[in-house]
């Protein structure tokens, strides 16, 4: 009989995270036999279905865990904990990592690092400043035509975006966020930049250094409510592949904006290694650079990785032997649509937690991805006690079938202050 070595064909896996998209990878990676075991740090009541969830508070904690429980890879799902390093001590104790180093996660980390760094490299952005000056941050918002965007440079979480619709509200969001009232430390520097007119899409890059494949490009829904109104959220539901999208223009944005980022960090000793997130604005069918995340988006994530065909565990392993140009990254055909329901105060404040009722329904529409959810102690009942709560993901063979999935979805998921979109998808079915 022939044996195997543990290490190598079964392995037990640490996702650092608590949102929906790290229930989304769970998910994911439930469905390869290899994995042996699943662990969260610190995960929610629904990731708690799909392994164990752990309070590991800080890198060494997650280190430990890693060293004693004999964890084969991290996964690393937002962007706090790789821009505060956690990759570079989980891999100067041998243990394998998907996510960038801490100098990589600048991009996502500073956004004025990123601004300046895509300029250097004459990728094509907006127009900016970055300033800690609130006169200079003033004056160039004078000369810009309105609105005026003006970003925190440091993590806000997705909320760190003001659009200014007049120089008024553009200087009092200026004076706000240096003044440490709106962001604190992550908007002691500001980047004031013009507004692109277009439309906006997500495109993620699988990158070992080195190479890097591009995954179907996504459409994300920012603004709280239908038609793009209402502040910036961390994304209120998401779709893909977008039609908006062809290979023509994923194309330009390969070689003008993913080819020249990778070299540039190469170049500068840092390379990056994981998925890099590009936030591109269309104008005239040109790709304009708007942000780069250091991560999967959320929820993007929740809707690429139900189409996902390749192993999450493979593609990992190929960044990490330098081999992603190698392996064929497989999507099944069809799409699939995220509708985010959220508590009834996002993105402005805390809610009061409230019980979850859930009406059966056909698992052939889609699931539900868990996000802001915990347990009643007592009784072990579901509760919504976050922001965002949860995603309603539908699929299948058209856009307009799997929109219609996720809201039926979507109505089967019920608690107090229920708050959703009702047009995610529909600039791609031009509803």
């Amino acid at each position: 009989m022939q044996t195997h070595n543990p290490q190598e064909n079964f392995h037990k896996v640490l996702i650092v995270g608590n949102g929906g998209r790290e229930y989304a990878l769970g998910l994911h990676l439930k469905q390869d036999s290899r994995i042996q075991e699943l662990f969260f740090t610190p995960g929610n009541a629904g990731t708690a279905m799909l392994g164990t969830n752990l309070t590991l508070p800080h890198n060494q904690d997650i280190v430990e865990f890693c060293q004693s429980s004999s964890i084969t890879w991290v996964i690393i799902g937002g962007e706090s904990a790789l821009v505060n390093g956690l990759s570079d001590d989980l891999r100067a104790q041998g243990i394998k990592v998907f996510g960038p180093s801490r100098a990589a996660a600048e991009l996502e980390g500073s956004k004025a690092f990123m601004k300046d760094f895509v300029a250097m490299r004459n990728i094509p952005t907006a127009r900016y400043i970055q300033t800690s000056d609130p006169k200079v941050a003033k004056d160039f918002a004078s000369t810009l035509d309105l609105p005026v965007v003006i970003k925190a440079s440091g993590l806000c979480a997705g909320k760190g975006v003001i659009i200014a619709e007049s120089y008024k509200q553009a200087q009092e969001t200026i004076d706000s966020m240096l003044s440490g009232k709106e962001f604190g430390k992550a908007g002691e520097c500001v980047v004031v930049e013009e507004f692109l007119s277009g439309y906006e899409l997500s495109v993620f890059g699988l990158c070992d250094g080195n190479n890097f494949t591009l995954l179907p490009p996504c459409q994300d829904h920012k603004q709280l409510y239908d038609n793009d109104k209402g502040p910036n959220t961390g994304g209120m539901g998401a779709y893909t592949p977008s039609p908006l999208c062809d290979k023509t223009l994923l194309d330009k944005i390969a070689t003008k904006i993913f080819a020249p980022t990778l070299a540039g960090m190469r170049e500068r000793g840092t390379p990056f290694s994981g998925v890099l997130f590009a936030g591109i604005m269309v104008v005239n069918n040109e790709p304009y650079l708007l942000e780069f995340n250091v991560r999967f988006g959320d929820p993007e994530c929740e809707v690429l990785l139900p189409l996902l065909q390749t192993p999450l565990l493979d593609i990992c392993q190929a960044i990490e032997s330098k081999q992603i140009a190698k392996l064929p990254i497989q999507f099944r055909d069809g799409y699939c649509v995220g509708v985010v329901l959220a508590s009834h105060n996002y993105p402005f404040g805390s809610s009061i937690s409230h019980p979850i009722s859930i009406t059966p329904f056909d698992s052939k529409l889609g699931h539900i991805c868990y996000a802001g959810v915990s347990q009643e102690s007592t009784t072990s009942q579901l509760l919504a006690s976050g922001g965002r709560v949860a995603l309603a993901i539908g699929v299948a063979s058209t856009l307009a079938l799997a929109k219609d999935n996720a809201y039926t979805i979507a109505k089967a998921i019920n608690f107090d202050g229920k708050l959703l979109r009702t047009d995610i998808a529909n600039k791609a079915l031009k509803v």
